[in-house]
């Protein structure tokens, strides 16, 4: 068996749990999980920890950048900000115009790169007083979200022909783009929601190296020690390893979340002790 991460090219219609359920039977192995859902009508590449290893490790990618390519469509809204919900045509003031090309990038600039404040959707999983927004929105309750500052890296207009505008957006965690399809409608004035969304990237993973649920196998599980590589590095010595698997603490100094190796093989996740010394946070 191989710990690792598995790269899958996720279609419209599977929820994530959908996905890993697939892969679980592909392979055998009951220990799938990932490092990010995608909704339903969204596609592109969702990263799955594959193996007990790989899933204590999940948490060192949890705030991965992440990369899409959005459609979105000007004149309606969404009560989901997608096509998942009720879509009623917006009512624009006199004098508004079909937005430009030249105007769009402008807004974008302006209002919706760098930092930002964003409301997700009221359709969303984000907790409101201990309940998924989404389920007290389906009870017909009101949702009030919280603002939340998230960071859009670039947002560049691949196509446009109104009503439909095609957006390549680079993102940090956290960021909902049907949060941004419906601000940018709103900032044109007319009314916008997405119609599509595709994962592209998530940190230097990418769609293209990706493979569908039903072609999986084993061979595609990309080793822990190749996910592993780029981060902090503390080779141990023999007499190292054993007190680290053991749960003692070593002498020396690491930065949180420094991987600890031995014999060309990740076997801890190392942290400062209060006393100065290195111990394990998590054996592998």
């Amino acid at each position: 068996m191989r710990h690792g991460f598995l790269l899958i090219d996720k279609p419209e219609g599977p929820t994530s749990h959908d996905i890993v359920a697939m892969v679980r039977k592909a392979l055998n192995e009951r220990k799938v999980g990932h490092l990010g859902t995608l909704d339903p009508a969204a596609a592109g590449l969702m990263v799955l920890a594959v193996g007990t290893k790989a899933l204590k490790v999940v948490e060192l990618y949890n705030s991965l950048p992440k990369e899409y390519i959005a459609d979105i469509d000007f004149g309606s809204v969404s009560a989901t900000y997608d096509r998942e919900g009720p879509i009623e045509e917006f009512s624009r003031m006199p004098g508004v115009n079909d937005p430009t090309d030249h105007e769009i990038v402008e807004a974008i600039r302006d209002r919706f790169l760098g930092r930002i404040d964003q409301v997700p959707p009221a359709a969303s999983a984000v907790k409101v007083g201990g309940e998924r927004a989404y389920r007290k929105m389906r009870q017909g309750k009101g949702v009030d979200l919280p603002t939340r500052s998230v960071e859009i890296e670039t947002c560049d207009l691949l196509s446009y022909t109104y009503p439909h505008l095609q957006l390549r957006v680079a993102c940090g965690s956290g960021t909902y783009i049907r949060s941004l399809a419906n601000d940018l409608g709103v900032s044109m004035r007319i009314g916008g929601y997405l119609t599509a969304l595709k994962r592209t990237r998530v940190g230097e993973w990418s769609l293209d190296d990706a493979v569908k649920t039903d072609t999986a196998k084993w061979a595609d599980v990309m080793p822990l020690k190749e996910v592993l590589k780029d981060l902090e590095r503390f080779d141990l010595s023999d007499d190292q390893f054993e007190d680290v698997s053991h749960g003692r603490k070593i002498e020396g100094t690491c930065k949180k979340d420094t991987i600890a190796w031995h014999k060309d093989l990740p076997v801890a996740i190392l942290e400062e002790a209060a006393s100065g010394e290195i111990k394990a946070r998590k054996v592998l």
